[in-house]
C-alpha cells in the first residue's frame, strides 16, 4: 500500500536459511525484493545484511542468489559488496576456519543520490607519497613525490563491530530478539546513504535497531515486522 518512490534508504537484515525460527514466521523473498525496488526513490539505496547457513557441509549460497536477483530481476545496481566483520565472534567447532563476517550488499536505484563518506585517519599523513601504480591498467606510473598523504581518507568497505552484550547495544531488553545487528552498523549506513529528514525503512524491524538510530540521527523511520511481539519490543 506504499506509494511508488517514497523511501530514501532501507537498512535491514532479513531472516536467512532458517537459522532462527523468528516466532515461526516465514516470508516471500522475491515479492519483497520487487516491492523494495518499487518504493525506493530514484537514487535511493537498500542495505541488505545477510549470511548463509551451512547444510550438510556446504554453505547454501543464498546470499549470492539474493544479490543477483536484486540486480538481474528487480533492476537495482549492486553498488557495493561490503563485509561486516565481528570483532568477537562466537567460536564454533568444525573442520574449517572460524566464521567472522556477514555480507552487507548495498543496492542502489540508479546512481546513489547521497553519499556522506565516513573517514579514517591515515597513519602516514603528511608524508610524501611514493611507489608506483597502474594508472591506465597497463603501465606502471610513479606517484608524484611532491604530493603529501592526506590526514584522512574514505573508510574501507570492511567494517568491524563488537557484538553481543556490551557491544551490539546497551539496551539489554533488545536481546529478547534472537538476532540483532550492532547499532553502530545501522548508524554508519544511515549516515552514509541518507540525510536528515529522509525516510528510512526496515521491513524486518526486529528489536528496532534501525528505527532507534534513524531517530537519533534526525531521520524518519518506518519499521515493519510480522511478529506482534517484536513490534511491541
Amino acid at each position: 500500500e506504499f506509494p511508488d518512490s517514497c523511501i530514501d534508504l532501507t537498512v535491514t537484515s532479513p531472516p536467512y536459511d532458517n537459522l532462527r525460527t523468528y516466532n515461526g514466521f516465514d516470508w516471500d523473498f522475491e515479492a519483497l525484493a520487487k516491492e523494495l525496488y518499487r518504493v525506493t526513490k530514484r537514487g535511493g539505496v537498500v542495505v541488505w545484511v545477510v549470511n548463509d547457513a551451512t547444510i550438510n557441509g556446504s554453505e547454501t549460497g543464498t546470499s549470492f542468489r539474493q544479490a543477483l536477483y536484486f540486480r538481474d530481476e528487480c533492476g537495482f545496481n549492486l553498488h557495493d559488496t561490503m563485509i561486516y566483520e565481528k570483532e568477537n565472534p562466537i567460536p564454533l567447532t568444525h573442520n574449517r576456519y572460524e566464521q567472522k563476517f556477514e555480507f552487507m550488499f548495498v543496492f542502489s536505484k540508479g546512481k546513489p543520490k547521497t553519499f556522506n563518506p565516513i573517514l579514517r585517519e591515515n597513519s602516514h599523513a603528511g608524508k610524501k607519497q611514493s611507489g608506483t601504480f597502474r594508472h591506465d591498467g597497463k603501465n606502471l606510473t610513479s606517484r608524484n613525490s611532491h604530493n603529501l598523504t592526506r590526514k584522512k581518507s574514505y573508510r574501507y568497505n570492511i567494517w568491524k563491530y563488537s557484538v553481543g552484550r556490551g557491544g551490539t547495544t546497551s539496551d539489554l531488553y533488545a536481546f529478547e530478539h534472537p538476532a540483532i545487528f550492532p547499532e553502530k552498523l545501522a548508524e554508519d549506513h544511515i549516515i552514509s546513504w541518507s540525510n536528515p529528514g529522509d525516510i528510512i525503512l526496515d521491513p524486518f524491524i526486529g528489536s528496532g535497531t534501525t528505527a532507534k538510530m534513524a531517530t537519533l540521527n534526525n531521520r524518519h523511520y518506518i519499521g515493519i515486522d510480522i511478529s506482534e511481539e517484536y513490534c511491541e519490543l
